[in-house]
């Protein structure tokens, strides 16, 4: 109890010395404010980074995996592109051989002129898929109805376009049953398909006119097809254990043997999500330490200021160690009063930081509108004050502590 009431009158005491000089106080505190301020402000700006970043990625579906043909480096005198080219049998096998997996399309790209009565679209992306891909890519119809399995088997000359393709082509708002050339192909539109929009930083741009035809029928319309497979994981987690069953299967279906090396590529949003998470935590805690150097100039200035005040104290330093006091209270004094200085300009910075997370926030459209602070960056701001406060007055405090009281009170 004796602790305590002299740790609570030495804090009064400090609270009081700052406030009789509040403008030399102000001015000392200013590198801690400033090193609080800048690492909440940092810390809370890339955690809404990092929020508005994975949910750019959520809108790819965070289960989602790609299965496509890749060179390997460096072995372009080795293979070929049919040896390295993905088939129909080999997407087909991987659903019945990955447990992992929920469900699959092979994904059949074309680029094809597109004409609608006058309108005329060069060159336009045409991708061939089966009726899995609705699921999996979470894309569904606003108007008419899906790709079905009748379409794929029987290979109807059937289409969906993304309401641009409607704006582009000239079509009516409902183009059910309205006819387009595909690569001079009569094609009957059986439905309109929601438009995904991607975020610029992920190569999104404005949205262009895209057609949907069954898988099969788009087999027909070329003789070695570009094909790659997209899939979904039964759960986000199980992308590790869904690219081995893929990889396995693959590899025995290419007839590759161990130690050579893969001729195709797995790729998942859960992959890059961890990436993500890892590389922005990385740089967060880089920028947190870098703007953490201005506590380093406070602690200078607290230093600076104690010694100054133990200068300007030596007579009362001298009476109240005349009068009885130990030189650890005295010790004590001053180091609570480095400590509590720090912890006010503490205190200045995280309002001040905690205000500009606030301002982040009205901005909605902005990349860091979900920005907030974290309780660990609160505490550590707290945590790193009053460490500085303790380091960079402890010298200050020693000093007043060694005095001769006699010499004390003898100084002019």
């Amino acid at each position: 109890m004796i602790l305590v009431r002299l740790l609570l009158q030495t804090v009064l005491l400090a609270l009081g010395q700052i406030w009789a000089n509040k403008f030399r106080a102000l001015l000392t505190a200013l590198g801690i404010i400033i090193a609080v301020f800048a690492v909440i402000t940092v810390v809370g700006a890339m955690n809404g980074f990092k929020v508005f970043l994975l949910d750019q990625f959520a809108t790819f579906g965070a289960n989602k995996v790609w299965v496509f043909p890749r060179m390997p480096p460096g072995q372009r005198d080795r293979y070929s592109w049919r040896q390295i080219r993905m088939t129909i049998d080999q997407i087909d096998a991987l659903l019945p051989n990955s447990p992992s997996l929920d469900k699959v399309s092979p994904i059949l790209n074309l680029n094809a002129d597109i004409q609608a009565g006058d309108r005329f679209l060069p060159a336009a992306t045409i991708q061939g898929v089966r009726p899995e891909w609705h699921d999996i890519e979470q894309r569904f119809v606003t108007v008419g109805r899906p790709l079905s399995k009748t379409d794929e088997e029987q290979r109807r000359q059937v289409c969906l376009v993304n309401d641009k393709g409607v704006q582009e082509l000239a079509l009516p708002e409902d183009p059910t049953g309205t006819y387009v050339l595909l690569q001079k192909r009569r094609f009957l539109i059986i439905g309109v398909v929601e438009t995904r929009q991607v975020a610029p930083m992920f190569g999104g741009d404005e949205a262009q006119t895209e057609v949907f035809i069954p898988f099969r029928t788009g087999e027909a319309m070329r003789e070695f097809p570009r094909m790659y497979a997209v899939a979904t994981t039964k759960a986000p987690e199980l992308y590790d254990d869904a690219r081995a069953e893929i990889t396995a299967q693959l590899r025995r279906m290419r007839g590759l043997k161990p130690g050579e090396p893969d001729t195709f590529g797995i790729e998942a949003i859960e992959q890059a999500i961890a990436q993500v998470k890892s590389v922005l935590g990385g740089i967060t805690f880089m920028l947190a330490g870098v703007v953490s150097i201005s506590l380093l100039i406070g602690g200078i200035g607290i230093m600076n200021i104690m010694l100054v005040s133990v200068s300007e104290r030596t007579r009362e330093i001298g009476l109240r160690k005349a009068v009885g006091a130990r030189p650890e209270v005295v010790l004590l004094q001053f180091l609570v009063e480095a400590v509590t200085l720090s912890l006010v300009g503490c205190a200045i910075g995280l309002a001040l930081g905690l205000g500009a997370v606030g301002v982040m926030k009205a901005f909605p459209d902005s990349p860091v509108s979900k920005a907030s602070a974290p309780m660990w960056s609160i505490l550590l701001a707290v945590g790193f004050s009053a460490g500085t406060g303790v380091v960079f007055g402890m010298f200050p405090a020693m000093k007043a502590a060694s005095l001769n009281p006699i010499d004390a009170l003898r100084h002019e």
